[in-house]
C-alpha cells in the first residue's frame, strides 16, 4: 500500500490504479487522446465514471521527434483545462504533464495536485526544488536526451540495470530536495527501442526494490502497434495485454488512453492475485 499527499488530500493506493490521459495538444501521437475546450469535460467525466483515479492533463507533446512549444503556449493550453476540470470535478486528482517548473507551479496553483515530469528534472534544473516547495507528489521518469532527439540515445549495456541505477539516484535527489512522495516511471518508449521496451517490461519487478509506486505508460505506443503491424488507433487490445504484464511485474499505476479496459484488467489481475 502507498499513500500520496496531494495538497492535503491523501490518495491511498491499496491496489493498482489508473491515470487517464487528457492531452490539450494538436499533435499527440494518438489522436484519440487529444481534447478540445468543447469535449474536455465530457471526456474527463467519462474517464472518472470508468474508474480513473487520476486525470493527467498535458499541453506539450512528448512523442518522439516532437518540438517543444513555448512556455506561454503551454500555459495557455493547460491552465484553463485544469481549472475547468477542477471546478466541475472537485474530488478528482489532477496531474500536470510537464517538464517546465513554472508550468508546474502555475498548474498546481490552478488545481493540479501531482506533477508528472517525463524528464525527471533533467530539462529544467529548477523542477525538483520547485516540486519540493509545492509539496505535491512527483512522477520521476527515465529518459535520455529530449523528446526531439531521445531515440538517438537508445543505447544501453543493460537497460534494466541502467534505468534502476538512474531512478535510485533520482529518487535520492528528490528526497534530499524535500519531495515527500515520488512515483517512479521507467519511461517506456523514451530513448528506448521496441526490443529494449520489452526487456524492461519483463524485468520491471526490479524497480520494486525502491519501494515507490511504479507507473507504466505503454498505452497505444509503437511497442504495441509496430509489433502488431497496425496503428495507434487499432492498438487497444495489444495495450491491454502489455498492461496486464506490467501489473504482473509490479506496476502500481497504469497511464492509459482507455480507462474502462485498464480498470477491467486491474479487476481481473486482483481476482487472479487473490485466488
Amino acid at each position: 500500500m502507498f499513500t500520496l499527499n496531494c495538497k492535503g488530500r491523501i490518495l491511498t493506493i491499496e491496489q493498482p490504479i489508473v491515470m487517464g490521459i487528457l492531452n490539450v495538444t494538436p499533435d499527440s501521437f494518438y489522436s484519440g487522446s487529444r481534447v478540445s475546450e468543447t469535449d474536455l469535460i465530457s471526456k474527463a467525466e467519462a474517464m472518472l465514471a470508468d474508474g480513473a483515479t487520476i486525470l493527467d492533463i498535458g499541453g506539450q507533446s512528448t512523442r518522439p521527434g516532437s518540438e517543444r512549444v513555448g512556455r506561454e503556449e503551454e500555459l495557455h493550453r493547460v491552465l484553463p483545462a485544469i481549472k475547468q476540470v477542477q471546478r466541475d470535478f472537485p474530488g478528482a486528482f489532477i496531474s500536470v504533464d510537464t517538464y517546465d517548473s513554472e508550468v508546474a507551479a502555475k498548474a498546481v496553483a490552478a488545481g493540479a495536485c501531482i506533477v508528472n515530469d517525463v524528464s525527471g528534472g533533467t530539462m529544467d534544473e529548477a523542477m525538483i526544488r520547485t516540486v519540493a516547495g509545492l509539496k505535491v507528489p512527483y512522477v520521476c521518469m527515465h529518459m535520455k536526451g529530449t523528446p526531439a532527439d531521445m531515440q538517438a540515445h537508445a543505447q544501453y549495456d543493460d537497460i534494466s540495470r541502467e534505468v534502476l541505477d538512474y531512478l535510485i539516484k533520482k529518487t535520492a535527489e528528490c528526497t534530499a530536495a524535500g519531495i515527500l512522495d515520488v512515483i517512479i516511471d521507467p519511461g517506456f518508449g523514451f530513448a528506448k527501442t521496441i526490443e529494449q521496451n520489452f526487456r524492461l517490461l519483463r524485468e520491471l519487478s526490479c524497480l520494486r526494490m525502491l519501494d515507490k509506486p511504479i507507473m507504466a505508460g505503454l498505452s497505444r505506443k509503437s511497442t504495441v502497434y509496430k509489433t502488431l503491424g497496425t496503428s495507434p488507433q487499432a492498438a487497444l487490445n495489444g495495450s491491454t495485454v502489455l498492461h496486464t504484464i506490467a501489473l504482473l511485474n509490479g506496476a502500481t499505476i497504469l497511464r492509459v488512453h482507455d480507462v474502462k479496459e485498464a480498470v477491467e484488467a486491474i479487476r481481473l489481475f486482483q481476482a487472479y492475485s487473490e485466488a
